[in-house]
């Protein structure tokens, strides 16, 4: 599906793959200076916080990197899907999510909201709370 059509899904899909905590600093050139960003334990407004969040990223995990997997943009909104993968403990992780995004005028993100399953990618993975993690998705799940 890349490159993208739409050049403000481009330039973010190519900032985003190429992010690391030198590149943090260039989220101006993206975002809105009053930018909203919201996932599943962050919710910040103004750009020095959506920065503190990507920066802290990088002490939290080994190696991490996204890879855009697809993107739709039509008018002020987009949505990309994404793949986040990173190393812990030795291990490979993926997380898999999506990201709606809101534009202003100009093209830049005004509104960046990410949705992952916090249960499916992150928690059930985990060695203590992934068994009552699991058991609850097979307990909640209809019977096949």
């Amino acid at each position: 599906m890349r490159p993208f059509a739409d050049p403000r899904l481009e330039r973010i899909a190519i900032f985003f793959e190429t992010l690391s905590p030198v590149t943090v600093s260039q989220l101006p050139d993206l975002y809105h200076a009053q930018a909203y960003f919201k996932d599943p334990f962050n919710e910040v407004e103004g750009i020095a916080a959506i920065e503190r969040i990507f920066s802290h990223m990088y002490t939290q995990v080994n190696n991490p990197h996204f890879k855009i997997v697809s993107g739709l943009a039509q008018q002020s909104e987009a949505w990309l899907e994404w793949d986040f993968l990173f190393e812990q403990d030795g291990k490979p992780w993926v997380v898999r999510g999506a990201s709606k995004l809101g534009f202003d005028a100009e093209g830049k993100i005004t509104n960046h909201r990410d949705f992952w399953d916090t249960g499916e990618e992150l928690y059930a993975k985990l060695p203590v709370i992934g068994v009552l993690v699991r058991w609850l998705r097979k307990r909640l799940s209809a019977k096949r």
